[in-house]
C-alpha cells in the first residue's frame, strides 16, 4: 500500500534536554520531519545519536529527568506533548504503539504470554476474557507461532529470542495501530531470524495500511524496510531523503561513512573503514558542525558554525556546508 501526502505524525523543532549535575544538557537539537499514512520512515544513527530519545519522546515515555523544552509532535493534528496522562493514554499502545529493543526485558517473566496479551486488549477493548484470549491466539498467529493456544499458557523463559519479538509485534498489533514505532527490533536476533522479523514488520505494515517508525544503527536493516531514511548524530538530522535516493547517493559525510562501514556482500574483507574518532558526549562545548572533528572533508567553517539544514529538491535535506550553494 502506498502513502499519502497527509501527514499522519508531524515533528517540529524537538529539542530535549536533560537535568545532570552540570545543569541541562541537550540530547535532541531541533527535529523536524513529517511521517506521511502507510509509509516507513527509517531512522538510523550510532549508539548515543538520539534515536530511542526521540522514540520515547513521541508517546511521552522519556524519564523523570528528561524535559521536552521545545517543539511539537503532532498526531493528526493533536500535541502529543501538550496532552494531559488520561488523554495521552487513549493514544498511546492503541493509536502508537512500540516495539522495545529488547523483547526478553520487555516480557514479565512471571505472567504467562497469554495473560500479557490479554491485558492490552482488556484495557483498551470491552471484551470478555473468553474473547480476548481468542483474539490473543490469532495474533499470535498472525505473527507466526504455531500451537498458539498452548503458547498462551507458556511463560517468556519458554520462547526463543525471534519467538519473544513475535510475541512483541503482537502485543503492538493487538489495537490495530495507526503508527508502528519499532526501536532496533532486531537487536541480539541471529542474521536469519533478524531476516524474518524485519519481512515479518513489513509484510505487517503493508498489509494494514499502518505508518512505521523503524529505529536502527545499521542502515543495511532499513534498506529493504524504509520508504524514507533520517540519520542523526549527536541529536540532530544530517540528512533526510528517500530511502533509494540515499543509498544511491549519499551526500552527507556521516552518511558515507556508516554505509562504507558496511560488510560487502560480494567479496571477504579481513577489516572494514570505520569512522575514526568518537562522537560527542552530552554537554561538551559547541561551536561548529558536530561532527567536524571526525569529518575527514571538514574545513575552517565547519568548526567555527554548525551548518543549516540544506534543501536540496527531491525530500533531500543534508545538513553540511559543502552542500552550502547547491540545488
Amino acid at each position: 500500500m502506498t502513502g499519502t501526502d497527509e501527514p499522519i505524525l508531524q515533528v517540529r523543532d524537538l529539542t530535549i534536554e536533560f537535568a545532570a549535575e552540570q545543569g541541562r544538557l541537550p540530547v535532541l537539537h531541533g527535529l523536524d520531519y513529517a511521517l506521511p499514512k502507510g509509509r516507513v520512515l527509517g531512522v538510523v544513527g550510532e549508539s548515543g545519536s538520539g534515536k530511542t530519545v526521540h522514540a520515547l519522546s513521541l508517546l511521552r515515555l522519556l524519564p523523570p529527568t528528561a524535559h521536552i523544552c521545545r517543539g511539537e509532535i503532532c498526531y493528526k493534528g493533536k500535541n502529543l506533548a501538550l496532552l494531559k496522562e488520561k488523554e495521552l493514554r487513549k493514544i498511546r499502545g492503541h493509536k502508537i504503539s512500540m516495539i522495545f529493543q529488547d523483547p526478553s526485558a520487555s516480557l514479565n517473566p512471571v505472567l504467562t504470554i497469554g495473560e500479557q496479551l490479554t491485558e492490552t486488549l482488556l484495557a483498551h477493548r470491552k471484551l470478555s476474557k473468553e474473547a480476548a484470549r481468542s483474539k490473543a491466539a490469532r495474533l499470535l498467529e498472525k505473527v507466526g507461532i504455531s500451537e498458539p493456544e498452548k503458547r498462551l499458557k507458556e511463560y517468556p523463559f519458554q520462547f526463543s529470542g525471534g519467538m519473544c519479538q513475535r510475541v512483541m509485534i503482537a502485543m503492538a498489533l493487538a489495537l490495530e495501530p495507526d503508527i508502528l514505532i519499532a526501536d532496533e527490533p532486531t537487536t541480539a536476533l541471529d542474521v536469519t531470524v533478524q531476516a524474518q522479523i524485519l519481512q515479518l514488520i513489513k509484510q505487517l505494515q503493508q498489509e494494514s495500511g499502518m505508518s512505521a517508525i523503524f529505529i536502527t544503527h545499521n542502515l543495511a536493516v532499513v534498506a529493504g524496510v524504509a520508504d524514507e531514511v533520517l540519520v542523526l548524530y549527536a541529536g540532530r538530522c544530517m540528512e533526510q531523503a528517500p530511502a533509494a535516493r540515499l543509498f544511491a547517493d549519499p551526500q552527507h559525510p556521516y552518511t558515507q561513512g556508516l554505509l562504507h562501514s558496511l560488510a560487502p556482500v560480494e567479496k571477504k574483507v579481513d577489516r572494514l573503514p570505520v569512522i575514526a574518532g568518537h562522537p560527542p558526549v552530552p554537554g561538551e562545548p559547541e561551536g561548529g558542525c558536530p561532527f567536524a572533528p571526525r569529518c575527514p572533508f571538514a574545513f575552517e567553517k565547519c568548526r567555527q558554525a554548525c551548518p543549516p539544514l540544506f534543501e536540496l529538491g527531491g525530500g533531500r535535506r543534508v545538513r553540511c556546508w559543502l552542500q552550502e550553494g547547491k540545488k
